[in-house]
């Protein structure tokens, strides 16, 4: 899984919410859809992608708000 397709995914997700009325929602919805239907091996990658600039700077700025607002809340769990 490359985290230029995840980021390119993420940005669509992005693109669609942004368009609300409520940034706050919007932000709230895009964390909520990637936490719902996005594997935990997802999730993780594009989490880490947050602490690498140019990986980082290739989100849009609502998702990558969204994505660090976040992030302990679309941490996957470890299984024990």
């Amino acid at each position: 899984m490359k985290i230029e397709h995840l980021i390119e995914m993420a940005n669509q997700i992005g693109d669609f919410f942004a368009s609300m009325p409520d940034r706050e929602q919007a932000l709230t919805d895009i964390s909520e859809h990637i936490r719902r239907f996005w594997e935990p091996r997802m999730r993780r990658a594009i989490l880490a992608s947050l602490d690498e600039p140019a990986a980082s700077e290739a989100m849009s700025p609502i998702v990558r708000e969204s994505l660090t607002r976040a992030r302990d809340a679309l941490t996957p769990q470890a299984v024990a």
